[in-house]
């Protein structure tokens, strides 16, 4: 049964790592013998409920939820025991996430098989192919100072090995101009110090070619007038972050934002992982060559370039239409100019599954600039891709074991994986992997973030196959079953979150250390609420971080909930980011008989619309209301008086976004409207997000009870 990711951080904390008996004779010992988004409720903000209401009748039959069960679960008044709830709920987490996906290509849907690309196997095959001399750059891969040949060629010993495994990380801080506050921690000795180039030319960066001259102008969209006189191919953030993962350290970067920087550093990513796989197979074909010319007789042990697996990069997305961009930023940086054209194989049926038809997405739609930024394009996020690269052409849908680059979303990628005890299962492929990307981790948080942590423990094991390597071209840290403390982990997420950052901290384990950014928030998302709203923000007590799920639900219904029992306390909304606390209340609201609706990110669409409609009028007190259904729709929700957070939201901008909707209840007037807020000592991060740093210690010495009022003019 898989943990409750949305609890708290400390499940992925507590997790041990899987250890792999080490060494060569090991390894043979072990390998076998046998080689659309729905149509919403477009709803204006003036429409009339007999709209509403003839949408609701509408609405069910354009839905597309993924828990049946759960939707089997809200028609039904009698709800089960909690636990059979929560077994419920977990069921439906290790599925896609509810709403809005397209599913067209879909393979969970066993309509259409999953398509690999087999006709260019040899076409594409390291092992029969040969280093073209205009493509060189061969002796630029052999030169000392060159990142890639220093990172794959150092050699650990076993008491460094033993020292990463046993000792705690060492950490040192530093200032740089674009990126803050930059923390460097490392398990490993002698770390030099390590600065922000002020300065880059691309010459010095050793990228393999083609991409010195593509990068700059492939680069060129994000570069403004001010950035050229310095530097005239990275912007300043990219400069920092580019001077991070050329250096082969581990890096989280928690400031990505849609709307701003993420297209820029999904650029700078790119252009490192294609570096990497350019030189890499580079290496290969080169040593091709020298093997063959190579006099009779002659027994060289020079060229172990090759991990057990061919995968050597794997990239985290969440959603089609990132892989879609992905792989044409790595077509411009492939494509020298416009007669020098790349070979792509299945590019038109790549353009099919996983591009979109911009005319599918209804033209009312009011959202957030950052929710279209996030869900534009192909929002299916059950999807994998292999990406094969040799020279002068690129393959997709390459088979996982021929591919160089795998694209694939955290669902996708956790099918074939697999769980124990299930027959058909596949994890040898990720056995090499050598850099690994994961981008938009936030989202995760919002689709199933157990799927990340099962895809972490499944990274760098032995092959349980040997899948016809060629084992006199291992590297020897393959063979040691050392893969773990060479990959490069590149972390890009919207907020600091405690799940993430376990990641970070308990699962990269390079030689080379971790960088992480952490800036704290000088003023928070409560400036930005425009109503004159009093904010009280009230402390609850735990001993531990395990104790504070059962504490908050304490303090809740012992002290919270009684104040707004009276008929007064109408239209008051209470906003749930944990799906299994929203399961718990709803079920304590009806063991009490207590006058409320309830919606979810599993509730269909007709039910939403009655219990807006209940919410509105006042017919129901309470609305219990979770995050993801925020996340995923961003309704606004009319009639709101009073304001519950149960406890406070993933992403801080979502606070005062609640808090802005009660201007859009009619009778604000006369309203006397409350905002109550649920925190305890292990909600600094989110807390510090929401009102600001220098609050946030304030409130955290203090054991009071802290009002704050907003006037509106913030």
């Amino acid at each position: 049964q898989s943990d409750d990711s949305d609890k708290s951080s400390q499940e992925s904390d507590s997790e041990t790592e899987v250890e792999q008996v080490s060494g060569y004779h090991k390894l043979l010992a072990t390998l076998k013998t046998s080689p659309e988004p729905e149509s919403e409720e477009e709803e204006d903000e003036s429409e009339s409920e007999e709209a509403e209401e003839s949408e609701a009748e509408m609405g069910s039959e354009g839905s597309q939820e993924t828990g049946e069960a759960e939707v089997d679960k809200e028609k039904t008044n009698d709800v089960p025991e909690e636990e059979e709830d929560i077994d419920t709920a977990e069921q439906m987490l290790s599925q896609e996430q509810a709403d809005g996906t397209d599913t067209s290509c879909d393979p969970r849907h066993g309509v259409i098989e999953e398509f690999t690309d087999v006709k260019h196997e040899s076409e594409f095959s390291l092992e029969t192919n040969f280093m073209e001399e205009e493509s060189g750059d061969c002796n630029a891969d052999r030169r000392d100072s060159n990142p890639f040949k220093q990172h794959m060629d150092k050699e650990l010993e076993e008491k460094e090995i033993e020292k990463m495994s046993t000792l705690p990380k060492t950490s040192s801080q530093s200032q740089w101009p674009r990126l803050g506050q930059v923390v460097f921690s490392s398990s490993l000795e002698k770390q030099k110090t390590f600065k922000a180039d002020k300065e880059v030319d691309v010459k010095q960066l050793h990228l393999h070619k083609p991409l010195e001259s593509t990068w700059p102008k492939v680069n060129k969209q994000f570069l403004s007038a001010a950035d050229k006189p310095s530097d005239s191919s990275f912007t300043p953030l990219q400069r920092e972050l580019f001077c991070v993962m050329n250096s082969y350290r581990d890096l989280f970067y928690p400031e990505r934002n849609a709307l701003t920087n993420g297209e820029e550093i999904r650029h700078a990513y790119c252009l490192h992982a294609l570096n990497h796989v350019l030189k890499a197979n580079a290496q290969v074909l080169s040593n091709n060559a020298r093997r063959r010319d190579r006099k009779p007789g002659t027994d060289t042990d020079d060229h172990r370039d090759q991990g057990l697996t061919r995968p050597k990069v794997l990239m985290i997305v969440p959603f089609r239409e990132c892989a879609l961009r992905i792989v044409h930023i790595f077509i411009s940086l492939l494509e020298v100019n416009d007669k020098k054209k790349i070979d792509v194989s299945n590019k038109k049926r790549f353009k099919g599954e996983y591009g979109s038809d911009p005319e599918e997405k209804p033209p009312n739609l009011k959202r957030p600039e950052d929710y279209e930024a996030v869900f534009a394009g192909n929002i299916d996020d059950h999807f994998r891709i292999g990406v094969a690269i040799l020279q002068k052409s690129m393959r997709l849908y390459a088979p996982f074991y021929s591919s160089d680059i795998i694209i694939a979303s955290p669902l996708g990628i956790r099918t074939v994986i697999g769980a124990e005890g299930e027959k058909k299962r596949d994890f040898d492929f990720l056995s090499s992997i050598e850099i690994l990307i994961i981008d938009q981790a936030d989202i995760y948080l919002m689709q199933n973030w157990e799927h990340v942590l099962h895809l972490m423990k499944h990274v760098n094991l032995l092959p349980l196959d040997s899948h016809g390597v060629d084992f006199s071209r291992v590297r020897m840290l393959n063979l040691n079953n050392w893969s773990k403390y060479y990959r490069q982990t590149l972390l890009f997420s919207a907020l600091q979150d405690p799940q993430i950052n376990s990641v970070f901290n308990k699962h990269c384990f390079n030689y080379m250390g971790q960088v992480a950014i952490r800036n704290v928030p000088l003023t928070g998302s409560i400036s930005h609420v425009v109503v004159q709203l009093p904010h009280v923000f009230r402390r609850l007590e735990a001993d531990s971080v395990t104790s504070v799920i059962d504490g908050r639900f304490q303090f809740f219904i012992d002290k919270v909930l009684p104040e707004y029992r009276d008929a007064i306390m109408s239209h008051t909304l209470i906003y749930v980011p944990s799906y299994f606390d929203y399961v718990r209340l709803r079920n304590y609201f009806k063991k009490e008989d207590l006058n409320f609706t309830h919606i979810c990110e599993y509730t269909k669409k007709a039910a939403v619309c009655r219990a807006r409609r209940f919410f509105l009028k006042g017919e129901k007190q309470f609305l219990l209301f979770t995050e993801r259904f925020h996340f995923y729709k961003r309704y606004t929700i009319k009639g709101i008086r009073n304001l519950i957070f149960y406890e406070l939201p993933t992403y801080s901008h979502f606070y005062s976004e609640i808090c802005n909707m009660l201007k859009a209840t009619d009778s604000g007037v006369d309203a006397t409207w409350t905002c109550t807020v649920l925190y305890s000592k292990y909600d600094a991060q989110k807390l510090a997000a929401v009102v600001g740093i220098d609050r946030t210690a304030q409130m955290l010495q203090s054991k009071k009870n802290v009002h704050l009022f907003v006037t509106g003019e913030n």
